[in-house]
């Protein structure tokens, strides 16, 4: 099923680079939260095709506590680098991933 531009995919299991992208970004997620995280384990994550890519990442940070992460890569062309726009903390397992 193609993707539509500027909407978001189905939700995936995440994989070795989603994973790659979160250890990329966990020293300013903690920063945005406020707080250090123990564990930093990606699990699901959803994409968005803009002028370069949103992650929406389902990220579980120890216990039964899980946060949101959007993450925007861009273009191979302007290099691929990494922003971390934006957080949401005081998730759970079973909250789906929405946009934020």
């Amino acid at each position: 099923m193609p993707m539509l531009c500027g909407g978001t995919s189905h939700a995936k299991d995440a994989n070795e680079e989603v994973q790659k992208i979160c250890d990329e970004m966990k020293a300013h997620a903690e920063e945005k939260a406020g707080r250090q995280f123990d564990v930093f384990t990606a699990k699901s994550f959803k994409t968005q095709i803009v002028a370069g890519t949103n992650f929406f990442v389902k990220v579980h940070v120890g216990e039964e506590d899980y946060i949101h992460l959007r993450v925007y890569r861009k273009l191979p062309c302007e290099g691929e680098t990494l922003h971390l726009t934006d957080i949401q903390t005081s998730k759970t397992h079973h909250d789906a991933i929405e946009y934020f």
